[in-house]
């Protein structure tokens, strides 16, 4: 007889087993890579619901972090002074593609505050992510300047509490600034634990990011997905300022990611209102679900996605979240035929023929028969 799980956890994974296949790519009948990974569904109660792989794994968030970094500049009220929109805050949350509409947005927000954008301590390596602004930005002899790079308004984000608070602008960017300790500091009430108990590292933009189990990247973005499932005095007290994030992320998907070709916007206009992503680099994704995403009277959850091998060309990434939210009921025939191209990323030939294409092989297995 099979035991039934009761304490909304996992069996643990065996330990040394290898991660299951996630995605199989395939060209013609032969199967040429496998990514393997791990999946985890967490209720906005925080037990888990449904997953495959080690829910115990831990991943660094990456980009992943910054809905919840911008939560330090809500708490400290910077955001009254500027009257800063939902489409500012968006961008601040996010990992753009450096596209003119970014662009502007943050120039907005400099402007206002009084900042110069030769502040920026993101570099602009890779900038923009956008093909087309990139090509025009070369047919013009434009070199990208930082504010394109895809970090820059997570950069912008501790520039305005810093002139907020009155503190150094020039190395806002520094681990030991007040305003990366302002960070910590919510990061760690989110993820309920303590800034001195963090394991930290510097992304690629310059600024700190954190290491979790993945089943607690997925409660943080149930957190965000239903503020009011809070329980304890300091996330309670982050309340009204994930809702805001939540909401201005909702509010303004092409400032998520961008107008072209961007995983997470593609993915939260597919379910407008209901759904939010936010990527992380080395293949991890957070989302979140309102309540309802799922079908009529289904509660919020969050799920968390990691690739074990980095994923480089974001062909596993894209397969496993829409496959997963296709399992979840999220998403209906019509929506994954407009998302196919993420579902089922190709292979092309010169010609542009389709010779290949990343599937997505795995099925969410729920709690109790995990046991």
């Amino acid at each position: 007889m099979r035991a039934t799980v009761r304490t909304g956890r996992l069996p643990r994974y065996p330990r040394n087993a290898a991660p299951p296949v996630l995605v199989e790519v395939r060209r013609g009948m032969i199967v040429e890579s496998r990514h393997r990974g791990h999946v985890v569904q967490v209720a906005a109660d925080g037990r888990i619901e449904r997953g495959v792989g080690d829910p115990d794994v831990v991943v660094s968030l990456r980009s992943a972090v910054k809905p919840f970094a911008l939560l330090a500049l809500l708490e400290a009220g910077a955001d009254g002074p500027l009257q800063l929109s939902d489409t500012e805050l968006a961008v601040m949350a996010a990992s753009h593609t450096g596209e003119d509409a970014h662009v502007r947005t943050l120039q907005g927000v400099l402007r206002r505050a009084g900042l110069s954008q030769s502040l920026l301590a993101n570099g602009s390596d890779g900038a923009p992510l956008d093909e087309l602004t990139a090509s025009r930005l070369a047919r013009e002899g434009e070199s990208p300047s930082p504010i394109r790079h895809m970090c820059s308004g997570f950069h912008v984000a501790s520039l305005v509490l810093s002139r907020h608070a009155g503190w150094s602008l020039s190395d806002y960017w520094r681990p030991d600034h007040p305003s990366q300790h302002a960070v910590a500091d919510v990061v760690a009430r989110v993820f309920s634990t303590t800034p001195a108990r963090l394991v930290s590292a510097v992304d690629a933009c310059g600024l700190l990011t954190y290491a979790f189990p993945l089943a607690e990247v997925a409660r943080a973005y149930a957190l965000l997905a239903e503020p009011d499932a809070a329980d304890t005095p300091g996330r309670q007290a982050l309340q009204p300022h994930l809702r805001r994030v939540r909401d201005a992320m909702l509010g303004a998907p092409e400032m998520i990611g961008g107008s072209r070709d961007s995983s997470d916007t593609l993915l939260m206009k597919a379910r407008p209102g209901q759904l939010l992503a936010k990527g992380g680099a080395e293949a991890l994704r957070g989302i979140g679900l309102l309540a309802g995403a799922r079908g009529k009277d289904t509660g919020a959850v969050g799920i968390a996605i990691k690739i074990e091998d980095g994923d480089g060309r974001g062909r596993a990434s894209r397969a496993v979240t829409v496959e997963a939210l296709a399992q979840m009921g999220v998403l209906d025939r019509a929506q994954l035929d407009r998302l196919v191209e993420l579902h089922r990323p190709p292979a092309r030939d010169p010609r542009g023929v389709e010779v290949g294409h990343a599937i997505a092989r795995f099925e969410l297995a729920p709690i109790g028969e995990l046991a």
